[in-house]
C-alpha cells in the first residue's frame, strides 16, 4: 500500500510539477510587492467625484481631499500575512492638520489597520473595525519631532508583524502597540482631512517587505 501510495505522488507530481515545488522559503527583507506608480499595472484603487481624486499622477499615487472631513483610502488587491509597508509621501498643498498614511491586513473598507502623520508633525496608529475608527496605544495623534513639517517628503514605514505593530519615520521607530483582530488581508495608502479641504498628497516608493 505505500508503495503504491509513492508511485502515485511522484506521478501525480511528474503531471503537476509545478504544484509539487516546495514553496519557497521568505526571508527578512525580501520584497513582496512594489509599486514606483510608473504604470498602472498594479491597478490600485481609484475614484473621481465631487470630494475629491485618488489615482496615478505625476508617477506617483495623488489623493486630492476638496471637502473637509473626509478619508479616502486605496489598495492593489493583495493578501500578505506579516509585512513591512514603506513608502515615500509629499503633501503639496492643503492644511497642515490631516492625516497621511499607510494600510495593512486590510479586510475590507470597515476593518484594516492604519499608520498615519500630519504634516504638522503627529502620527498615530489606529484601526478601522466594524466601521469604527480607533487610535490604538494613545487617546489622540501625538507630536513627534521624527515628523518633517509642512511641505516636505515624509519617509513612512509600518510593520504588521504577529500581533505587533511598529511604525517609524523617517527612519526613527515612533511606536509600538499589540493587536489581536486582524492577521491577514492586503496594504494600501490613505489620508484625510479634518476641519478643513484642499489636501494633495502624492506617494511614491511604495515597498512591501517580509518583515
Amino acid at each position: 500500500m505505500m508503495k503504491f501510495k509513492l508511485f502515485l505522488t511522484v506521478f501525480l507530481c511528474s503531471l503537476f510539477l509545478i504544484a509539487c515545488q516546495p514553496e519557497p522559503v521568505l526571508l527578512s527583507g525580501d520584497i513582496l510587492f512594489e509599486d514606483d506608480f510608473s504604470t498602472r499595472e498594479n491597478q490600485w484603487t481609484s475614484l473621481v467625484n465631487d470630494g475629491g481624486v485618488m489615482n496615478y499622477d505625476a508617477s506617483g499615487f495623488r489623493f486630492y481631499i476638496k471637502d473637509a472631513g473626509l478619508n479616502y483610502w486605496a489598495t492593489p488587491g493583495m493578501n500578505f500575512n506579516d509585512v513591512r509597508v514603506e513608502v515615500d509621501a509629499l503633501q503639496y498643498t492643503g492644511p497642515i492638520e490631516n492625516r497621511i498614511g499607510v494600510i495593512c491586513r486590510y479586510q475590507n473598507d470597515q476593518n484594516f489597520y492604519f499608520f498615519v502623520i500630519s504634516a504638522d508633525g503627529y502620527y498615530a496608529i489606529g484601526k478601522m473595525k466594524a466601521g469604527e475608527l480607533r487610535l490604538l496605544g494613545q487617546d489622540s495623534m501625538l507630536y513627534s519631532s521624527a515628523i518633517i513639517t509642512g511641505v516636505a517628503i515624509n519617509h513612512l514605514r509600518a510593520e504588521c508583524h504577529g500581533n505587533t505593530l511598529r511604525f517609524y519615520i523617517n527612519d526613527s521607530p515612533i511606536a509600538l502597540v499589540e493587536d489581536f483582530d486582524f492577521t491577514v488581508g492586503d496594504v494600501g495608502l490613505l489620508a484625510g482631512t479634518f476641519e478643513e479641504g484642499g489636501l494633495d498628497v502624492l506617494f511614491d516608493e511604495f515597498v512591501v517587505f517580509q518583515p
